[in-house]
């Protein structure tokens, strides 16, 4: 977690000097575009050119950025808390002798690990790297939760634990939480780049001015589109795979427990968001919301309901 706390600081720093160079970029340019608009008011330029100029200032979203060090620092440090984190879940599944997520603590840590895991592995494709201060800083939140709240010592399995399904479930389970998180990430900044983009040409500049040098609202909207879809296909195996244990486990294959029906309820959210946007033109605002509101779901589904609700999967070790 210090690890991960210092990537964080890295990545503010990134976020710091993306707005700093907003600003430097602003100033040359400001005076240019008041030339240009004092010249197609000169010229008599109609209300329509002055529009279209005013857009142009308000959304230059080609501000020039270096990468900074800061950056790199950042990334650096997420790969060193990586393999910390990836040598203290082997260690805890050393000492248990199975697999390390048979309890909450444990899916907590070996969740918010493959949350990371995903993060690297788009970073090979895709340069996410401003998602860095989101990603770092939701891993410090529930690894801070699990061992604050969750921390339990090693146990035996519970009969009904005692499977192969346990390997495949959940771990496939959380590995669609990492591409959901990622999602949720996409969509929460879409929200902010949206926002700004609709201001152009209005005399209200937005605070956030770090935005003029993340892609666009449409860029991140398909970005957050492709992540969530890779999610639901493992979250439909989830489903699927949960019902096949419980039929071996209880004797049924579905039976209405809470968890159940809160990770049907978690894949019908991103089904409809896929329908929708697929189908019925939802883009935009309206999709991005419907990917929070389903990463919402799948936190409650699993800091609220594995503690609170009583059920078959009552499995927190608590």
């Amino acid at each position: 977690m210090a690890v991960y706390a210092l990537a964080f600081i890295a990545f503010a720093i990134d976020l710091s000097k993306r707005s700093a160079a907003v600003d430097s970029a602003e100033r040359p340019a400001a005076a240019a575009d008041k030339a240009s608009v004092a010249g197609a008011v000169a010229a008599g330029g109609s209300t329509t050119t002055l529009t279209r100029i005013s857009a142009r200032i308000a959304n230059d979203a080609a501000t020039p950025y270096g990468r900074s060090a800061s950056l790199r620092v950042g990334v650096s440090l997420l790969v060193l808390a990586w393999a910390l984190h990836l040598v203290a879940a082997v260690l805890r599944g050393i000492a248990a002798e199975r697999v390390p997520w048979a309890n909450m603590y444990e899916f907590a840590m070996t969740g918010t690990l493959l949350i990371v895991t995903v993060f690297l592995i788009v970073l090979t494709r895709t340069d996410l790297r401003f998602l860095g201060t989101f990603v770092s800083g939701l891993i410090l939140i529930l690894l801070g939760i699990g061992a604050l709240q969750y921390y339990v010592e090693v146990a035996p399995l519970p009969p009904a634990l005692q499977s192969v399904w346990l390997v495949i479930h959940v771990f496939v389970a959380s590995l669609g939480t990492g591409f959901f998180a990622l999602g949720f990430a996409l969509s929460f900044v879409q929200l902010l780049q949206a926002r700004r983009e609709e201001r152009v040409g209005t005399a209200k500049p937005g605070r956030l001015k770090f935005l003029q040098t993340l892609p666009s609202a449409f860029t991140l909207e398909n970005l957050a589109y492709r992540v969530n879809i890779i999610g639901f296909i493992l979250w439909t195996f989830t489903l699927m795979a949960g019902s096949i244990w419980a039929e071996r486990a209880w004797g049924r294959y579905w039976g209405w427990d809470t968890k159940e029906v809160w990770t049907f309820i978690i894949w019908v959210i991103y089904a409809g968001y896929i329908h929708a946007r697929a189908t019925r033109g939802w883009r935009g605002s309206r999709s991005a919301w419907l990917a929070i509101i389903g990463f919402a779901a799948v936190m409650f589904n699993f800091g609220i309901v594995n503690v609170f609700f009583k059920g078959l999967h009552a499995y927190s070790g608590l």
